[in-house]
């Protein structure tokens, strides 16, 4: 099964894919338009031919926010406390550059969280 990670964000959106066990960083997408972000995942669930997207959730109203983005897309909820401070601590024991680093860090949160729901 082919399954998509999201670590919502505001401005920017980091995504993840597993095809089976082992999740892996894949891109950040940068918006403005929360119309044009729903529309651009839904290619991609197309285009890459997702069976399964699951959308990271924190707390307080971030975490509001990506539940009603997940409701909006047909995703399911997975905990991601933590996720991106756990991403800038393995990117960094990792000896992942700086630049880098900040580029994808969002794509490694994802990929985190989406390990741990494929671990559970």
């Amino acid at each position: 099964m082919k399954t998509l990670g999201i670590d919502y964000g505001r401005s920017k959106v980091g995504l993840a894919i597993a095809e089976g066990p082992l999740a892996e960083p894949w891109r950040v997408i940068r918006y403005t338009n929360a119309g044009m972000l729903d529309e651009k995942i839904k290619q991609i669930i197309d285009s890459e031919k997702i069976e399964k997207v699951v959308v990271g959730v924190s707390e307080g109203e971030m975490g509001k926010e990506s539940e009603r983005f997940a409701k909006g897309i047909g995703a399911e909820t997975f905990d991601e406390t933590l996720s991106t401070k756990d991403a800038q601590i393995l990117s960094r024991e990792a000896g992942i550059g700086q630049k880098k680093r900040h580029d994808m860090e969002d794509a490694y949160a994802a990929a985190i969280m989406l390990q741990n729901w494929l671990d559970s």
